[in-house]
């Protein structure tokens, strides 16, 4: 028995439909930054630095930038984004070489303490302050951090703040009306 050719024509596109929406999800969750969503393990491929330096800078990012709770993942795209430096510029690799051995091998181990003693030794650096500044860059410019943090992105493209909460401040006392200055719409 032949099969109606219209029956085949709705059921596939029925299939074409759903096999699309199927995709779309899967490789939605197979982007980089879905890759990084907040939990207990990552992975990150190193293109210049051993796993050992990848270890002795994550602990002086996270000495830098120490925030308890925030998820490694963060700390990662930072790590991610120094490997590129270092591996796009041979100065740069010999840079970071040089000073994570100065560092040593047991720098990641430390105490807190003992990681920012030595991080103030060579503060003033061009390693310490190149890896300053990518931690600034790249750490508080994601997402991750972004939820960590409470913030909720840019708000142009959602209206601006006005009318998203600007004023809502429970713990600032009312200002009377009068002090006020107009209102910005009506």
């Amino acid at each position: 028995m032949m099969p109606d050719p219209s029956n085949c024509t709705t059921d596939r596109r029925r299939f074409l439909q759903t096999v699309t929406g199927v995709l779309t999800g899967v490789l939605g969750s197979l982007s980089p930054l879905a890759a990084l969503v907040p939990s207990r393990s990552w992975a990150l491929e190193l293109h210049a630095l051993s796993s050992a330096d990848a270890d002795t800078l994550l602990a002086a990012v996270q000495t830098i930038a120490p925030h308890d709770g925030l998820d490694a993942a963060a700390y990662a795209l930072v790590i991610g984004a120094l490997d590129a430096d270092a591996a796009g510029s041979a100065e740069t690799r010999a840079l970071f070489s040089g000073a994570l051995a100065s560092l040593g091998p047991a720098f990641a181990t430390m105490p807190e303490a003992q990681r920012v003693e030595q991080l103030r030794a060579i503060e003033s650096g061009a390693f310490f302050q190149s890896v300053r500044l990518k931690t600034l860059l790249v750490l508080y410019n994601n997402p991750i951090a972004w939820q960590y943090f409470g913030y909720q992105g840019e708000a142009f493209s959602k209206g601006g703040y006005l009318l998203r909460g600007f004023n809502d401040l429970k713990w600032l006392p009312d200002v009377p009306a009068a002090d006020s200055g107009p209102l910005p719409m009506a």
